[in-house]
């Protein structure tokens, strides 16, 4: 069978996680197989690729793209652009005090911004002076227009800028975003409710210095200055819990402006802690934002996300295009990627990718097994990247005498991932590890495990063996790419160990944390009629496909949803149903197929 594998060019191994990311994209390359799979590594010459580099993970592109319309845009050296939030108690204005300290950033704040255009009495100070004296909130339109006015003096745009708290509504991103106001890294910090109410209520001032101290975390020097504190009229427990709702209000109002680019920090420690977390992430983000480049496909999409809200939202188009380009591949890759790493990074630890595109459907007779080591090589190197070890795994042969081997989807994986070229950096057999799927593969030094395609067969269930390696693995994180985890029942008709109803709910105890299908008219493969999509932590997205001219398409947003929608919202959502109002009769034929 023919098997599209890529080996991969030069991959620079950072063994230090601080050290600025620097992945590999492959290239195809196409290996035949016999019935009997064997390889040998190809001795084609490799090229150097320059990097490319995104916000949560990175990829190389060919410096000469040979995909017609390709256009590399580069940036380089630009100062960093961040926002910061965090409920009221969280620290932020000690955190901006020691952002600033370290990056030499400007810091905006827009209260500081109202005082000082109100004593300088300029127009936009005397406008707002009008509202501030009557006890009125000043306009959104004032406010952005400071602040644009702010951020475009020559100290913000050489130095770059901390915007402090702002925008704080969906109307105040809007304005920025129309302005082309946006920042690299969208920081919130996440404090535990109780704790702000802690904070908030135990906090005291000291009237003759102006000082805050909290009554337990931050007690006054003597007794003298405790003598003399008293409580803020609105440091009640009643007004701080007030003050905390309206926040979660307008957080969650501007979040789908932000969440690209979001990244939360645990602000539940001591200010040196936080901050080491806050450094580290915008080092990150500003030795990223230094080798950054931008890569526009001629079909209408961009090869990656970027920090705009439409092309991270986008799709890419001709899905059904066999063999996808690698600009497709890419980008679902990094799509991958970037919900796994922000799983594991809130602490997931069992994980299940479902991902179908034509190449990665084993239901399809079109599936490739190399794009599918391509998408576990990405995953599996940008961790290793990070210092992780990885060990990669696949099952091994299973069942005795005609039902001996592993699963056809399967069928020469363990091999194409030895030969596989995991760069030149010493990743394979240091940081990343290829084992199969059982307890015994479970290793004292790994830190992670990436499961490929685990699936029952006739003859054996793979649930027992991913069982054993779960619980030996601990709390360790275990990531299922494309699994098949339907109950099988034994060759003899005799249920393994573990009974069905057990094994089910093991099975389903895997959090998916990326889902992306293509959605058909029932019984058909053609044609697309939209896709439904899930990153975590977000919400499931149904996607209309459109043909716009011949040869022109798009995905248009046509539904979200909290849950992973079932058959009938989703034909709801196409036919434009209110499923508040309608209630569909039981049994009808399904519009669309591919959902489950």
């Amino acid at each position: 069978m023919m098997l599209n594998c890529s080996q991969s060019l030069p991959h620079r191994h950072s063994f230090p996680s601080s050290t600025p990311r620097l992945s590999t994209s492959p290239f195809c390359l196409s290996l035949s197989f016999a019935s009997s799979p064997s390889l040998s590594s190809s001795s084609a010459s490799k090229l150097r690729l320059s990097s490319c580099s995104f916000h949560d993970a990175s990829i190389n592109l060919n410096p000469k793209p040979k995909h017609k319309g390709l256009k590399v845009i580069c940036s380089k050296g630009e100062p960093l652009k961040v926002m910061i939030s965090g409920p009221p108690g969280s620290g932020k204005g000690t955190q901006c005090e020691m952002i600033v300290k370290k990056f030499g950033l400007v810091h905006v704040s827009t209260g500081d911004l109202l005082r000082a255009e109100v004593a300088a009495g300029s127009d936009i100070g005397n406008r707002a002076k009008e509202y501030m004296s009557s006890g009125r909130l000043v306009p959104d339109e004032i406010v952005t227009a400071m602040v644009k006015a702010r951020l475009a003096q020559k100290d913000a745009k050489e130095n770059g800028w901390l915007l402090d708290g702002y925008p704080r509504s969906f109307a105040q991103a809007q304005s920025l975003e129309e302005m082309k106001i946006r920042p690299d890294v969208y920081i919130v910090l996440d404090v535990p409710d109780e704790i702000l109410v802690d904070r908030g209520v135990g906090r005291r001032l000291d009237p003759v210095t102006g000082k805050i101290y909290h009554i337990t975390n931050f007690p006054p020097e003597n007794d003298e200055i405790r003598d003399r504190l008293v409580t803020r009229p609105d440091d009640t427990e009643e007004k701080v819990k007030s003050r905390l709702k309206i926040y979660k209000k307008n957080a969650e109002a501007i979040l789908p402006i932000y969440r690209d680019i979001l990244k939360k920090v645990d602000g539940n420690h001591l200010k040196e802690v936080v901050f080491k977390d806050v450094e580290t992430l915008l080092l990150h983000v500003k030795e990223n934002e230094e080798t950054e480049k931008l890569v526009v496909g001629s079909d209408n999409y961009l090869v990656r996300p970027t920090s705009s809200k439409e092309s991270w939202r986008g799709i890419p188009t001709r899905l059904n295009n066999i063999p996808h380009s690698r600009e497709i591949r890419e980008y679902f890759y990094n799509d991958v990627l970037q919900a796994t790493t922000r799983a594991i990074n809130d602490g997931k630890t069992r994980l299940k990718v479902e991902i179908n595109i034509p190449e990665l459907n084993p239901e399809m007779d079109v599936y490739r097994i190399g794009t599918l080591m391509e998408l576990v090589r990405t995953v599996a190197l940008s961790f290793a990247d990070d210092g992780k070890h990885v060990k990669v795994c696949v099952q091994g042969s299973m069942g005795q005498g005609a039902l001996a081997g592993m699963p056809l989807q399967l069928a020469g994986s363990r091999k194409i991932l030895e030969f596989m070229d995991w760069g030149e950096y010493g990743a394979k057999d240091t940081f990343i590890k290829i084992g199969s799927i059982g307890a015994k593969e479970v290793d004292e030094e790994d830190d992670m495990y990436i499961l490929v395609a685990p699936q029952n067969a006739v003859g054996n269930c793979i649930i027992d063996d991913l069982k054993a390696m779960t619980d030996a693995a601990g709390t360790r994180p275990v990531v299922l790419v494309n699994p098949r985890l339907k109950d099988v029942p034994g060759s003899s008709g005799i249920m393994q160990t573990m009974g069905r109803e057990k094994r089910l709910e093991y099975a389903a105890s895997f959090e998916i944390c990326y889902v992306f299908r293509l959605l058909y008219y029932a019984g058909t493969q053609y044609p697309i009629m939209g896709a439904l999509r899930m990153s975590h932590p977000y919400a499931y997205e149904l996607f209309k496909r459109i043909d716009e001219s011949p040869g022109k398409e798009k995905y248009v947003p046509l539904a979200s949803f909290p849950e992973r929608p079932t058959g009938e919202e989703i034909n709801d959502a196409f036919e434009g149903r209110d499923r508040s109002k309608v209630k569909r009769a039981s049994g009808i034929w399904g519009l669309l197929s591919g959902i489950f």
